[in-house]
């Protein structure tokens, strides 16, 4: 997978917007605005950031080389994915659970305005 690719996934997800609140390199994606992935577009190799739940964070670091503990973030609850080094498939499926556990703690309120989209 890669930038663009990953892109594509996350912003084609309900509620999902992009934008650039740090820099101009780095592209970061929120649901309903909180935020759930970033990127650095001049980053090479391509590696994003991703939520993630702690203990699973552990289990996908000590299981492939290209998850690391979230580089400039907290190091308990997001990883540095290197696209390059891991399966598409697994990418979309961290993707995926970032985004929902972002969604798990929305309020009632947040969570009824998401499903009316």
């Amino acid at each position: 997978m890669n930038i663009e690719e990953f892109r594509e996934y996350c912003i084609a997800k309900k509620g999902v917007t992009e934008g650039f609140p740090f820099d101009e390199q780095t592209l970061v994606f929120k649901v309903m605005g909180k935020m759930f992935a970033l990127c650095g577009l001049e980053r090479v190799p391509a590696q994003v950031n991703l939520k993630c739940d702690p203990e699973r964070a552990i289990e996908l670091r000590e299981t492939y080389d290209g998850v690391i503990a979230g580089w400039h973030m907290s190091k308990k609850h997001w990883n540095t994915v290197f696209l390059d080094n891991i399966d598409p498939q697994l990418t979309r499926e961290l993707i995926d659970h970032s985004y929902e556990l972002v969604v798990a703690k929305f309020t009632k309120k947040l969570r009824t305005a998401l499903e009316a989209l």
